[in-house]
Formats: C-alpha cells, sequence, structure tokens
C-alpha cells in the first residue's frame, strides 16, 4: 500500500509539471472545475511540489522502515540481511513507485492533471501550516544561495515559440491555416520593400499622352488605381480611381481635365516600414495604395493593402495577367523567370531559399553576386541554385531561368 501511495505522489508530481498549461486554461474557460484547480495549483508552484514531495518522501521514509521492522523480526540482528533489504526496498521503489508512475504521468498528463487537482488540493488546504513550516526553510536556504525565483510570467512564450508551436500542431490546425499563421509572425520583420512592385513595373498614365492614348492604357489595365503622370516619369502628380472615372464619364464625358479632377492625392511611405506597420497606416489614413520611397524621397516601388494580404494567405487575385501565375518547374526541373520576380515570391513559388536580406528582385541578387552586368548565357550558383541569365536589356537582367537544386527531385 505505501508504494502505490508513493507511486501515485510521484505520478501527480509529474502530471502537474508536464501538463500543457494553455490546454488546461482552455478547459477552465469551458467549465472544468479540475483544470481550474490544476491552474491555481500551478500558480503556486512551491507549495504544490510541497504537498506533493511531503507526502512522497514520507511515504517512502515509511516504506524503507517497515522493511527494515520485518526483516529484523524474521532474520534478527544479520546486517547483511539488512542490507540486501535495503537493496530490494530502494529497488521496488524505483521501479514501482517512481519510474513507472512518472512515465505513465508524463504520457497523459493533460488528462490525468485535472484528476489529481482535486486530491492534491485538499491536502494543500488540510496540511497548509506544515507545508508553509516546510517552505519557511526552502526559501530562507535559496535567499542565502541569491536563488530567489523570478515574479515575472515564466509561461509566456517568445514568437519564435510560438511559431515552432504553431508548426508542430499536426492535424490540430490545417496547413493553411498554419501557413498563415507563420507568415503573421513575420510581418514585423518584413518590410514594405521586400513585398512592393518595383517601380519599372508599377503601371501608370502619363497625362501628357493623346487622349485616344489614354483611353487605350485605361481601358486595358489589369487595376482599379493607376499612377498618374504630367510629361515627368519620375514625378506622381496622383492617383486615378477607375471607378471614378467610369461615374464621372457616364455623366460627363472623357477628357484630361475630367481626370486631373478626379486625381487622389498619393501617400508616400518610407521603404523599411514593417508589414504590420503599414496595414495600421493604412487603417488611420483610410488608403488602400501607398508609394514606397528611400531616404531620399525617390520612387521605388508601389505597396497596395492586396499586396499585404497575399503576403499572409498567398496569391488570390484574378486580374493580372495569366502568365504571373504560371509560375512553377517544368518536367526538365527548370523555369524560365522575369528579372523583376521578387524573390520572397520565388522562394514561396518554388520552395526555394534564395536570399532576400539584401536585393529584393532576382535582377538585384544577379547583379550583386556577379558585381557586374552579366551578358546572355552567363550561368551561375546562388544559394545551391543554378541561374542561367536568358536575356538582357537597359543594364538590367529582363529573363533568367532558373534550375531545380540538386537533391530536391530535378534540375542539374
Amino acid at each position: 500500500m505505501l508504494l502505490v501511495l508513493s507511486g501515485a505522489f510521484s505520478m501527480s508530481e509529474t502530471v502537474m509539471m508536464a501538463a500543457n498549461r494553455y490546454r488546461l486554461r482552455s478547459l477552465a474557460g469551458q467549465g472544468n472545475r479540475g483544470a481550474r484547480l490544476a491552474i491555481e495549483l500551478l500558480g503556486k508552484t512551491d507549495r504544490l511540489l510541497g504537498v506533493v514531495l511531503l507526502f512522497n518522501n514520507l511515504v517512502n521514509t515509511a516504506a524503507a522502515t517497515l522493511v527494515s521492522v520485518i526483516t529484523l523480526e524474521i532474520f534478527g540482528d544479520e546486517r547483511w540481511v539488512l542490507g540486501i533489504a535495503t537493496l530490494l526496498v530502494t529497488f521496488a521503489i524505483l521501479v514501482f513507485s517512481e519510474i513507472t508512475p512518472k512515465v505513465i504521468g508524463a504520457t497523459h498528463a493533460d488528462r490525468l492533471a485535472p484528476i489529481f487537482a482535486f486530491p492534491l488540493s485538499a491536502l494543500l488546504r488540510v496540511f497548509y501550516f506544515a507545508i508553509w513550516f516546510v517552505n519557511l526553510f526552502s526559501r530562507s536556504l535559496l535567499w542565502l544561495l541569491r536563488l530567489q525565483p523570478r515574479e515575472d510570467n515564466h509561461t509566456a512564450l517568445s514568437v519564435e515559440e510560438l511559431r515552432a508551436m504553431v508548426l508542430e500542431s499536426g492535424q490540430f490546425i490545417p496547413h493553411k491555416h498554419r501557413s498563415i499563421l507563420v507568415n503573421l509572425f513575420d510581418l514585423e520583420s518584413i518590410t514594405v520593400e521586400d513585398v512592393m512592385t518595383p517601380r519599372g513595373a508599377i503601371e501608370a498614365i502619363d497625362l501628357s499622352a493623346t487622349e485616344a492614348e489614354l483611353r487605350r492604357q485605361i481601358a486595358t489595365s489589369f487595376h482599379t488605381r493607376l499612377a498618374v503622370h504630367d510629361g515627368d516619369s519620375e514625378q506622381v502628380i496622383g492617383v486615378l480611381h477607375q471607378r471614378r472615372l467610369l461615374n464621372d464619364t457616364l455623366e460627363d464625358g472623357f477628357s484630361v481635365e475630367r481626370i486631373r479632377g478626379l486625381l487622389a492625392k498619393p501617400y508616400y511611405v518610407p521603404a523599411d516600414t514593417p508589414l504590420y506597420s503599414q496595414i495600421q497606416f493604412f487603417q488611420e489614413n483610410q488608403q488602400r495604395l501607398a508609394f514606397v520611397v528611400d531616404e531620399y524621397g525617390e520612387i521605388l516601388g508601389l505597396i497596395t493593402l492586396e499586396d499585404i494580404i497575399e503576403e499572409l494567405i498567398g496569391k488570390f487575385t484574378t486580374s493580372m495577367p495569366a502568365a504571373a501565375g504560371r509560375l512553377a518547374w517544368n518536367e526538365d526541373g527548370s523555369v524560365l523567370v522575369d528579372g523583376s520576380a521578387n524573390l520572397r515570391e520565388l522562394n514561396r513559388r518554388l520552395d526555394l531559399a534564395l536570399p532576400t536580406d539584401g536585393p529584393k528582385t532576382l535582377n538585384g541578387l544577379i547583379l550583386e553576386h556577379l558585381q557586374d552586368i552579366p551578358e546572355t548565357g552567363v550561368s551561375m550558383k546562388i544559394a545551391e541554385i543554378p541561374i542561367e541569365v536568358v536575356q538582357t536589356q537597359d543594364r538590367r537582367v529582363r529573363t533568367a531561368r532558373l534550375f531545380r537544386p540538386l537533391g530536391d527531385g530535378g534540375g542539374r
């Protein structure tokens, strides 16, 4: 019976220490009284360990003493017999009261914690003074050793710990949901420059063009909002919302002056703004589109609310040209990529590991790697990924061919 009691206290210690506190809080929130008691006990660890170890050591000592008494009664004062009895009771305590119960407790900690919380809470209330008295000496010893326990919340999780929990959630969270949650953790480290549309790829109209050309550009545009220039392609004078233009045109006809009157003031943001902050700025300023500028005020690109959402949940727009959605490995393990392609998007779509802490586009990465403007046909390897320059134009890489890394199911 003493061995059984010792095993129960050993199991309770492991169960309470190994139980998932967040799962217990969830159960407590659903009205589980045992889970609520377990959370209360875990909130005062010194008293919890005090009651468990007090009774566990009392029972173990009683078992050893009882074995000694029985041995002396049967065999008399034979020291070698007493030594054998001590070894046997130690073995029994280790196997039946320590190792086996603790393994069972660690395996079923979340299920057993609400059950063990009831007797442990009762023992703590009944023997509170004795436990307080023992802990008084324990705390004094810790104070002398300058090992006072900190009062901060040791159950708080860091971002990396939360990320690990999400990634290891397995069947509890669908893969797509895990991907979105992991992307959320990156919002503070990713800047608008990482996901913006480069300046060369911004779709814009120039009011100095003919009215016929303006009509054609607007009619074939893939976007509802367009950047507007007036002769100087380096200077944005406003943003045109095509829905407003359509409403106005139906009433008063199409003209350049009507377009000027419909322009919204351009909104600018620094290139190093974190995505999480940019979401807040969009909300506070009631904007959906911003021009990204460097420290000198030069426009680097364009960021939209849709870009940030797609960074979280993946591409979903169907308004872009069909070719933009065909980024996938060919049968020969290669893929043809535009030089202006965003590196983060390439990593996501092709499952690569191109470095993203420097240049943001494939063209920029190749130029930085070679420290020169390459000629057509030049090949290199970056992050174990073979890359071949297919076309260069206007001092930049227009098109490049990527090959699947070796050991990744293909390539060369």
